[in-house]
Parts: C-alpha cells; structure tokens; sequence
C-alpha cells in the first residue's frame, strides 16, 4: 500500500491481468503468481484483478478474496495494486473492498453495479456509501456500459469527487470519445482517468487521462507500457507506431468474448496451467481460433518475452 497515501502515482499501463484457473476450473495460484511476476519483469506500471478480463462474476467471494491476496502478496510494494472490489451487491461489494484494504491494496475498482440499472442519485449513494465506509482507502469508478447496462453521467462523476476525498477518479471504458472529454470537464483536471478501451489509450492522455488499463497487456505488457512512456517522454512518434502495431492483437482479444482469446494465447506460450474460462463463457471455437492464429501472427512481434517466470 506504499501508493495508497498518493493515488496520482497511480499512472501508465495498469495491467488487468485474468484469473488463471486449472483445468478442472479451480482457481490456480500459482499461474497468478506466474503471470504477475511477468507483468513486473515486463514493465507494466500496475496491476489490477478483478475487472471484466478477470471474470468476476463467474467467481465466489472467498475465490476473488484469495486472488487479492496472492496478488498483493507477489506484488508487495513494486507498482501499484488496484483490484476489481465491485458486484451487483452492495454487501458483497463492502466485504471485497475490505479485504483488498486489508491485503494492502493502493486503490480499488468499483464496477457500477450491473443488470439493476440504478439511477444517478441511486449510482452516487452507491459510490458514496463505499467511500464513507473505507475513507483511507482511494476508489476509482468503474464505468463500463456495454457489460452493466448503466453509464454513470460526467455530473455524477463530478459530485462524487467533490463530495467525497477518497473518490479520485475513473476507469472508462466507453468507446464514447466525447464522453472521456465531458467527465474531465465536468470534474476538472484533478481527476485521474483511466482509459479501458485499448484503441483509445493513446488518444486520451491528449485529454489529460493518466494512464489506461489495458486488456492487451495480457499480451504485450511491455509494448503497452513503452506506448505510455514515450508519450511522456513526448516521443509521439514511437507512442503512435505502438498504438497501430498493437491493432492486431486488440483485434485478438476480441475475437471471441474476452478474456478467452488472451487465455488462449496465454495457455500456448506456458504462462497458464490452462485456458479454461468459466460459463456462461467457453474456450474459443474452432472458427474463433482460426481468426485468433492470423491476429496473433500479425501482432507477435510485439508479444512479451516469458523470461525466468
């Protein structure tokens, strides 16, 4: 929790890394403790568990509590850790976060809580009742409309970071460009935006976001995070060549519904045990895989080397 003092170290390429499991289905630690390990070695600025690549909502609670805890244990201090704490429920949301506070998390992931379609005042006592309830602890919004079928507004966005201290910023994933720029507005320039669209991490630091939490760092780790850094180092050039390399492994990652393909992919280079996914989602299909060896053929000059993991 080194960071969780000053979320605004939180930056760069956060990478939302899936939750390995064995063949049977079980949860398997040790592939978690393997992937991180490559994700640190590669670069990556932080790492978060738990949000859709992480497939939260086919686990139970003492299952995402226990990946919390092997990840900030194999973490400890080196990036930052920012876990997916979100449900449907609010208890379960309250137990989860926590448990992460507890295992030394730097700031939490809050899904806008899916299928019940809460209002905006019902979105800000939702997120209000978390912050009041771990005020150390910072909490970051996650906004992702196309799997909960809410879209929290930018005025939203914008009292919740005024009314609330720990409530520091946001995780959109919306391929709604205009709306990355209404929230900023809305809220002002202090509040920290992570991008969760890979084909608008690029464009957004041009906005003023902080970083991205990219699903092509399952991937790519390294290239993710170079992108990040040459920007900062107003390399815009080798910034833009990342952003368009990196197309056919985005492509990859949505061959099928993701986290599949990226298992997959994962799974063949042995930084998996397997690529089990868990229903209502299955391993991809033949066709799937078909489409899954041309991207990844396209995009492997830029995939990470495994190394000593």
């Amino acid at each position: 929790m080194k960071f969780r003092s000053d979320p605004g170290q939180i930056r760069g390429s956060i990478a939302p890394v899936v939750t390995p499991f064995a063949a049977d289905g079980s949860l398997d630690t040790d592939s978690l403790r393997r992937l991180i390990r490559w994700q640190l070695a590669s670069g990556s600025h932080g790492i978060s568990l738990g949000g859709s690549t992480g497939e939260p909502s086919a686990q139970t609670i003492a299952e995402r509590a226990t990946g919390i805890r092997v990840a900030a244990e194999e973490i400890g201090d080196a990036v930052p850790f920012v876990p997916g704490t979100g449900s449907a429920k609010l208890d379960e949301t309250l137990e989860l976060t926590g448990i992460a506070r507890d295992a030394g998390a730097d700031a939490v992931l809050i899904i806008t809580p899916y299928y019940a379609r809460p209002t905006q005042q019902a979105l800000y006592e939702w997120y209000g009742t978390v912050a009041r309830e771990y005020p150390d602890l910072p909490v970051i919004v996650y906004n992702v409309p196309s799997r909960t079928a809410v879209d929290i507004a930018p005025e939203t966005v914008a009292r919740l970071f005024k009314d609330f201290d720990n409530v520091v910023g946001i995780k959109e994933t919306t391929k709604d460009f205009e709306h990355f720029s209404r929230v900023l507005y809305a809220a002002g320039p202090e509040l920290l935006v992570w991008s969760g669209i890979e084909l608008l991490s690029l464009p957004l630091l041009s906005l003023g976001g902080v970083g991205f939490v990219s699903a092509v760092a399952n991937l790519a780790p390294a290239a993710v995070s170079r992108m990040y850094q040459a920007w900062v180092d107003g390399d815009l050039a080798t910034a833009r060549d990342l952003h368009y390399r990196l197309h056919p492994l985005v492509d990859l990652l949505f061959a099928e519904t993701n986290p599949a393909p990226a298992k997959w992919v994962l799974e063949q280079r042995g930084l998996v045990s397997s690529g089990h996914v868990r229903p209502p989602l299955i391993t991809p299909t033949e066709a799937g895989l078909a489409k899954i060896r041309q991207l990844l053929a396209a995009g492997e000059d830029l995939l990470s080397p495994i190394g000593d993991v």
